[in-house]
């Protein structure tokens, strides 16, 4: 089969130009560099993930067709689902015309499928000692194992590879399990046919070449974890094992589902590059559907009689060039490439980069992340029924900022140290005195609130005749009450709503009482500070020593309550709690929450005063102070020493604006003059 699919590309192709065999010597050192990289990468990717997460949680539904729905359009489905036509991302309503007899099952909340995420990445990233993970979305996970298949591959005895054990650390030297050294574990690429068969059975021949036996040792420890996935916590998957991350990804989708591919590189033949060859560009990991088509267009732009592979034109669109149509196309270069690309903001060396990915070159490391995410994004879309009214935006601030700010106390807390109770890992809105004894990870420093103006409707003043620009963003300061852990999750929520989300609501919204026609909300918090490490002592290598800093923001009223000034005419006024509302009051010059509009502010128009949902972190008797120019995403024009925006307030005595942060010291100042 091998030779005949040789034949035929070698009768399909034109004549090559003499300056082909120097690309071949190109394409041939790219190919060694595959072949000899070092390291060993496993792939994993769960299966049908969304619909297994139903499946683990019901599970009288596994044998039957099951989708999980996302509004009207099927997020997955599960294979005996798409052994009757169904399909991801197919409407509902084509689905259930595909099959009658299809459960779907909401899952529109997604915090069981990230929670399903996160337990079988800790797993992974616990199993093998020295292994680095990284998690791609909530069902794809790379794990590095290279210094666990190095310290294994020393301890191998010839003399009884049949009987050999896999060490998982080097430090508990019964932690692990035996395998079968003399094969491979899983399906191998190309599969074994006449010499090939001896390398994939023969012990002799696998221990003859060091990459054969660093890849049978990772295909034996994938076949292990993969198993404990599935018995364990009940969830099959895919894997795939190279020497390279994007060779991994490729190879764990050649056997799919509930199977695993090594891609192996036998001598004499070219099999990686003829593996990537049959792949179309766009399945080419690091290669978009943006770089795809702009190298589509410019080897094979539309009319052009001569095709790669002999391929008739109506063949040959974006989608279905492959790696072979490129490379074999005359004159490709790297220089070529980054020729194609060049354009404003294009990444520098792109072609070399698409050059190398196209040989199966990947040099990206598998990027360890850390316990805590980068950011918190809570959003819904409202497509088919856009939000309007202020009862509408009401009711999603509130699910939304609640959603919000229990992922926050799942995400981002851990067990206190001298009140750690693992029954209450991972609560997120336990009674008071327990969940005083949980103590956070890190905390973000900012808070932004995101809306969508549907497409081809009017109606919002922030949309533009350019739909991909309607999503507008506007941040700020996380108000520090959100951090308290004493608190109800429901009773942090409500707050933020009034006194955080709704005055950033009117700021992107401003002269609007109603009818946005919003199709999305989104509300995300952001910048984390580390405050403790992720050891078991809470002592790690945090900004704070691993400090509970809730207890610092629920006593620091009472202590600088003796450096505290107010003012009398407005104390009143501070502690009256307004009922929620769109429509802030407007003074003469068009003022909005001491915010003027553009044509005010153009003219100088005089600030208002400081309503009070907008005070949420803002002294009495002073006014947060923010220039607008109408293209940032932030209302701040202060900077600290990272680049991060930090809101200010101008103070009521000398008129200075001082960021919020430093507003305490400058009113002591005052008071010590006084």
């Amino acid at each position: 089969m091998k030779t005949a699919v040789a034949a035929t590309i070698t009768t399909a192709l034109p004549a090559q130009p003499q300056h082909e065999a120097a690309r071949a010597n190109v394409g041939e050192k790219g190919n060694k560099e595959a072949d000899s990289d070092d390291r060993v990468i496993l792939h994993f990717d769960y299966d049908c993930f969304y619909a297994s997460v139903i499946e683990n949680a019901h599970p009288a539904l596994r044998t039957r067709p099951l989708g999980v729905r996302q509004k009207s359009i099927l997020a997955t489905c599960n294979y005996a689902a798409r052994a009757h036509g169904v399909r991801k991302l197919m409407p509902v309503t084509e689905a259930r015309a595909a099959c009658p007899d299809l459960v779907v099952v909401c899952g529109e909340d997604l915090a069981p499928f990230r929670d399903a995420s996160r337990r079988l990445w800790a797993f992974l990233r616990g199993a093998v000692a020295g292994a680095r993970t990284e998690r791609l979305g909530l069902d794809e996970v790379f794990v590095d194992v290279t210094a666990a298949v190095a310290y294994n591959s020393a301890l191998l005895n010839p003399n009884a590879l049949r009987d050999s054990f896999f060490h998982l650390s080097a430090q508990d030297p019964e932690r692990g399990f035996t395998f079968d050294a003399t094969r491979f574990a899983g399906c191998v690429h190309p599969p074994p046919s006449g010499q090939g068969e001896q390398h994939a059975d023969s012990g002799a021949a696998i221990l003859d070449d060091p990459v054969h036996v660093r890849l049978m040792l990772a295909s034996h420890l994938a076949g292990y974890l993969r198993r404990r996935l599935e018995e364990d916590f009940g969830y099959t998957s895919s894997g795939g094992i190279s020497t390279s991350k994007v060779l991994a990804k490729l190879a764990g989708s050649v056997n799919k589902p509930r199977n695993q591919t090594t891609l192996l590189p036998v001598q004499g033949e070219n099999t990686i590059q003829e593996f990537l060859d049959a792949h179309q560009l766009r399945k080419i990991p690091g290669i978009g559907s943006r770089t795809s088509s702009l190298i589509a267009d410019h080897l094979f732009p539309p009319g052009k009689a001569a095709r790669a592979g002999g391929q008739e034109p109506e063949q040959q669109t974006p989608g279905g060039i492959t790696v072979r149509d490129v490379l074999r196309h005359p004159d490709m270069s790297p220089a070529l490439l980054t020729r194609i690309l060049d354009r404003p903001g294009a990444e520098r060396g792109g072609g070399k980069k698409i050059w190398n990915l196209l040989h199966g070159v990947d040099a990206s490391e598998v990027k360890e992340a850390g316990v805590t995410p980068a950011q918190i994004s809570v959003e819904d879309t409202y497509m088919v029924r856009p939000l309007n009214t202020v009862p509408e935006v009401l009711r999603e601030l509130h699910a939304l900022a609640t959603s919000l700010v229990q992922r926050m106390r799942v995400d981002l807390t851990t067990a206190a140290e001298e009140l750690g109770d693992p029954s209450s890992a991972g609560s997120a809105d336990l009674p008071p005195r327990t969940q005083q004894k949980r103590r956070w990870l890190a905390y973000p420093k900012t808070l932004r609130l995101s809306t969508y103006a549907h497409p081809g409707k009017s109606g919002s003043v922030s949309s533009t005749s350019n739909h991909s620009f309607s999503r507008i963003s506007r941040s700020q300061p996380l108000p520090s009450f959100a951090l308290d852990l004493g608190r109800p999750c429901a009773e942090v929520a409500e707050r933020l709503v009034r006194e955080a989300l709704l005055p950033l609501f009117r700021r992107l919204h401003v002269g609007k009482a109603a009818g946005w026609n919003l199709a999305l909300l989104n509300v995300c918090v952001a910048n984390m500070v580390p405050v403790a490490g992720d050891d078991d002592n809470g002592n790690g290598g945090g900004a704070a020593g691993g400090r509970d800093i809730s207890r610092m923001f629920r006593t620091q009223g009472e202590r600088l309550r003796e450096w505290s000034a107010w003012d009398d005419d407005t104390t009143t006024t501070t502690t009256t709690t307004a009922s929620p509302s769109l429509s802030p009051p407007h003074d003469g010059n068009g003022v909005i929450d001491g915010e003027a509009d553009d044509g005010a502010a153009a003219n100088g128009g005089s600030e208002g005063k400081n309503d009070v949902e907008d005070a949420g972190s803002a002294s009495a008797g002073t006014e947060v102070w923010a220039a607008d120019d109408g293209d940032s995403d932030s209302d701040v024009e202060w900077e600290d020493g990272d680049g991060d925006s930090v809101a200010q307030q101008r103070c009521a005595a000398c008129g200075h604006a001082v960021p919020i942060f430093a507003m305490s010291a400058h009113e002591r100042f005052h008071a010590m003059g006084d």
